[in-house]
């Protein structure tokens, strides 16, 4: 199975939103090519089909990502798949009086430390959106990252591999997406193993380097990496610091939940320098800078989503972006 172009997807929670208005730029920019090269050519403007499974042949999602990615394989198209996170994003990410009820019914069983979230609001919406759809049955491949606590290894879920195939894809994505002090582990059985699954960012935030590695294997039919097509589309990136005086003085209870931030980032950037050196000019990476308050997972605001689309929108406009998506149109 030829793995030559790949799309890739970071992780984020709410940020999410951004990843699917920016892929539904790169359909644009795919339209408007196809456009242009119809009317050189003479050839008829519909001919050729610009949707994203049309020209990837490789998704790859961690976290957040994961529901993009299987969402898109789904059949689902990205201003679909905002409108999800625009109507779901309450459900998934209950406000404060939500979180408070879930924190009481769970005190006894699991301590004041438990997650923030138990976990019944997304695993709702992923039972929705994927119904009984199994890995194999997705429209094109795709590779989902997660993190066994039990056997203290990756998993790397692949849609085309016999002992993931009949997986279903729900529980896929809720094992990508179980960030650690944010929701609780996923349990579930893989190739016959009883696994507890956590967020695929603990793994790689950004998955492009496990997309990478997949499409040089022997089988894949691609001999190097320079021949590789990337697209690697994140979720923002974050600005907010963290002083000295606080990363000198801070413990275990200060760090807990941003040390979580501070691995995703870390993994998500060391990702994507290791796949420019790799990929070179075949490598396109969409990624913005954050404002200080618009980098959390889990702020479900219509303030903060209104500001995330924004910015995403913002992010198409410039000319950088625009010229850097003419340039991938036309390599794929």
């Amino acid at each position: 199975m030829k793995m030559r172009r790949i799309l890739c997807l970071d992780g984020g929670g709410i940020r999410g939103l951004v990843s699917c208005h920016w892929l539904a730029g790169v359909e644009q920019a795919l339209a408007q090519a196809g456009k242009a090269q119809a009317a050189q050519t003479g050839e008829r403007a519909g001919g050729r089909r610009h949707g994203l499974l049309d020209r990837f042949d490789l998704l790859a999602g961690s976290s957040t990502g994961a529901l993009v990615a299987c969402g898109l394989a789904a059949g689902f198209s990205p201003d679909a798949l905002a409108q999800l996170y625009r109507d779901q994003r309450h459900t998934i990410f209950p406000n404060l009086a939500g979180r408070l009820w879930s924190r009481a019914n769970r005190l006894v069983s699991d301590g004041f430390s438990a997650p923030r979230y138990d976990g019944t609001g997304i695993e709702q919406v992923l039972r929705k959106v994927f119904g009984k759809t199994t890995l194999g049955q997705l429209k094109a491949p795709v590779l989902v990252t997660s993190y066994d606590t039990i056997s203290r290894t990756p998993v790397i879920f692949k849609s085309f591999d016999p002992k993931h195939r009949d997986l279903p894809v729900w529980e896929v994505c809720r094992a990508s997406t179980a960030a650690p002090t944010y929701f609780p582990a996923h349990p579930m059985k893989v190739e016959g193993r009883h696994c507890a699954l956590i967020d695929g960012g603990v793994v790689a935030n950004n998955p492009t380097a496990c997309a990478i590695a997949e499409a040089l294997r022997k089988d894949a039919k691609v001999d190097n990496s320079r021949d590789l097509v990337v697209l690697s589309v994140g979720t923002g990136e974050r600005t907010r610091s963290i002083s000295l005086e606080s990363a000198r003085t801070w413990g275990a209870l200060e760090w807990a939940v941003p040390i979580i931030d501070v691995l995703f980032d870390g993994n998500t950037d060391s990702v994507d320098y290791i796949a420019r050196q790799l990929v070179g000019d075949g490598y396109y990476r969409m990624q913005a800078e954050l404002l200080v308050g618009l980098d959390d997972l889990d702020d479900t605001s219509e303030t903060n989503v209104l500001a995330l689309e924004t910015l995403a929108k913002e992010y198409l406009t410039r000319p950088a972006t625009k010229k850097m998506l003419a340039q991938l149109a036309k390599k794929l």
